[in-house]
């Protein structure tokens, strides 16, 4: 189904930004798993609007109910129903955009594609979808931890034009959210600030892209053709809002090197294979080899911003729209745990495929 991700455990998100709810149906999770609200929310609460100054002024608590699969604090192992309910949608603010179509948003494709849309903050295209799949990141996260003592972490590494210096270690949590941009570089994260309040006055919008860095994965998760590890991230990501680009380990400039300077050599260290240096990202052919894995994603300058645009209405016609509502200048310090969320998501599925074929059974 087109609303479901996963293979072994698999998440379904549903509802639309200005319904009633939005939520998750998250199947496959292991049972005796300790889970409260409470510590769904605290991931809900770096997601959720209306955080700090630079960010969309909607005011939702997002408050998490579950409605099934755990019961006195662990998880039975049958599906797990979240709910967030929406208290502040202003659907009044939307209705032109039922006769005009926003530039670079999702109006005219779900249109085309279904011939009928909520055109309501973008309906299912907006990215308060999200929330189901960071309140089933945190399922997934939980899963990684007890696993492998693995530790995941996203954060912004450039807005617009400024970027932090480049790191190669995993930044504390303490670090990434001591500013509401979420960059782990104090300096560059004030430039971050003061260029998202400048285009906010504006009445324009800026992009920007978001690292995750991944530690104690082990060896053998990924498969080596369609279902690649960084092929399904690739996936994962690109499945969000506002994304344009994605790219593990060197990326695209590792384009622009010889196979002499790209290559990493193998050396033994502490008693296993690693390599000297990690241009690969965590993964050679499709499969983690037990380095970091480091990918990036780029996300679009948000599509709505306060300037009369350019479009054409639902009957074909020429016309000018100046949008309404309350929208980010910049959506990615939000998508910092929503990054996380997925990469947890992958990562879990990938563990109990690869459990699954090489673990059940010794011959």
């Amino acid at each position: 189904m087109p609303n479901t991700f996963g293979k072994l455990f698999t998440i379904s998100t549903w509802g639309e930004s200005h319904g009633p709810a939005v939520g998750v149906v998250v199947d496959g999770c292991p049972p005796n798993l300790p889970l409260t609200p409470a510590e769904i929310q605290v991931e809900l609460d770096r997601r959720r609007p209306g955080q700090s100054d630079i960010v969309t002024p909607r005011k939702e608590a997002d408050v998490l109910e579950i409605l099934s699969g755990v019961h006195e604090g662990k998880t039975t192992g049958t599906p797990i129903s979240l709910l967030v309910r929406n208290t502040d949608a202003r659907p009044s603010a939307y209705t032109e955009m039922q006769e005009k179509y926003r530039p670079s948003h999702a109006d005219y494709t779900y249109q085309a594609k279904f011939g009928h849309r909520d055109p309501r903050g973008g309906g299912r295209s907006s990215a308060r979808e999200t929330i189901g799949r960071v309140a089933a990141g945190v399922i997934a996260k939980k899963i990684l931890a007890h696993a492998g003592q693995v530790e995941l972490r996203a954060y912004l590494t450039q807005v617009h034009d400024i970027a932090m210096p480049p790191r190669d270690t995993l930044p504390a949590l303490a670090e990434v959210e001591a500013t509401p941009v979420r960059c782990p570089h104090p300096e560059t994260a004030a430039r971050m600030i003061e260029r998202i309040k400048a285009v906010r006055s504006a009445g324009d919008s800026v992009g920007g892209v978001i690292e995750c860095r991944v530690q104690g994965l082990p060896v053998g998760l990924g498969e080596p053709v369609f279902d690649r590890l960084e092929a399904d991230l690739a996936k994962a990501m690109l499945s969000l809002p506002a994304t344009k680009g994605f790219e593990v380990g060197s990326g695209f400039a590792g384009a622009l090197l010889k196979g002499s300077e790209h290559n990493d050599a193998f050396e033994m260290r502490a008693g296993r294979v690693r390599t000297a240096t990690n241009r690969s990202g965590g993964v050679q052919g499709g499969i983690s080899n037990g380095e970091d894995l480091v990918f990036r994603v780029a996300f679009k300058p948000t599509a709505t911003i306060l300037q009369t645009q350019k479009t054409v209405d639902v009957h074909g016609q020429d016309t000018e729209l100046l949008a309404r509502g309350r929208h980010d200048p910049c959506v990615v310090p939000r998508a910092v745990p929503i990054v996380e969320a997925m990469a947890a998501l992958v990562l879990v599925d990938h563990w109990m495929r690869h459990a699954a074929q090489n673990q059940t059974f010794k011959f």
